[in-house]
């Protein structure tokens, strides 16, 4: 059991969250009460989770020396020693191979995402992790993939304005992983280049610039994504009949406007928990941990799908 606990906590739960992202197509494409193509991108978000998981497996064997450095990463159990090497290493390997196998059976592309995100990770830990400014691109990389890995497999169309939204946002929370690893070693007497080198091509004011330029970037393209949205007729639940009658003045299309200061409020928190609290170098923690950031994301959901499935198009 106790080698059980390893494995889970190895795989990191919180970490899932991240796949919720492959919901993104379904949702702006209009599609996310189609019970068949729901279920399609529900089973593609338990693949990616296998194979996140299992990346994360293969990553905390290579970063295991450095990770005993960190104050926290220490408390892994591969780190700690208490989940041994070979068991870690064939878990992850079950899990690749695996989930890949299932992958090509949903949709060609979708393996070959899928594919695309366990090399790049794996060269993430091995070497590009290494090289400044490639690092950050990798870590983005892994949730555009994610992404277009949800349009894949419903083989839906996605909005260029969504889409680098996706990127600034990916870029964004990269960097800011980052910016608040730099302080936390930091605020405990370590240098950042002792746990790892890469940190040492980075200032914080180099680190502070990108974190503005990514943070415009996002809800400067999100707010181009809601005004431009193109009409679609998507599949609705029974409430629509409750709307029917709404005039034209208050479209979706031009509702999803008002969920723009929402996206503004969470780029903001952010940003506060990053140089206020030195959080941001796990965002799933810090979406999970904070109140007013988790509010503002469920209140964003909760916007978009009334707007676009409730209120008449």
């Amino acid at each position: 059991m106790n080698l059980l606990y390893y494995l889970l906590k190895s795989a990191r739960p919180r970490q899932w969250l991240k796949n919720l992202s492959l919901f993104a197509a379904i949702v702006f494409s209009g599609q996310l009460f189609d019970r068949e193509l729901f279920l399609k991108v529900s089973w593609a978000v338990v693949l990616f989770t296998v194979i996140t998981s299992s990346v994360y497996l293969f990553n905390d064997i290579i970063d295991a020396p450095q990770d005993r450095l960190h104050p926290f990463k220490r408390k892994r159990p591969i780190a700690a020693g208490l989940l041994p090497v070979p068991v870690a290493l064939a878990v992850a390997c079950l899990g690749f191979f695996g989930a890949l196998l299932l992958a090509a059976n949903a949709s060609a592309y979708f393996f070959f995402s899928c594919l695309g995100y366990v090399l790049l990770h794996i060269g993430y830990g091995l070497w590009l992790k290494k090289i400044p400014i490639i690092d950050v691109l990798t870590i983005a990389s892994g949730f555009i993939l994610r992404v277009y890995a949800g349009s894949f497999v419903i083989d839906a169309h996605m909005n260029v304005w969504f889409l680098l939204t996706v990127v600034s946002a990916a870029l964004f929370l990269a960097v800011g992983k980052r910016r608040s690893e730099m302080t936390l070693l930091a605020s405990v007497g370590l240098a950042a280049s002792e746990h790892r080198k890469v940190l040492g091509h980075y200032t914080p004011t180099l680190l502070d610039v990108y974190t503005g330029m990514f943070a415009n970037t996002t809800w400067l393209a999100y707010t181009f994504f809601s005004f431009l949205q193109p009409p679609f007729l998507p599949t609705r639940p029974k409430l629509v009949g409750l709307w029917a009658n709404l005039p034209p003045t208050l479209s979706a299309q031009k509702l999803l406007m008002i969920t723009v200061p929402v996206v503004i409020y969470g780029v903001m928190r952010y940003l506060q928990l990053i140089y206020e609290r030195n959080q941001g170098e796990s965002p799933e923690r810090v979406l999970l941990s904070d109140r007013p950031l988790l509010g503002s994301v469920l209140l964003w959901g909760f916007m978009v799908v009334v707007i676009l499935y409730v209120l008449p198009g």
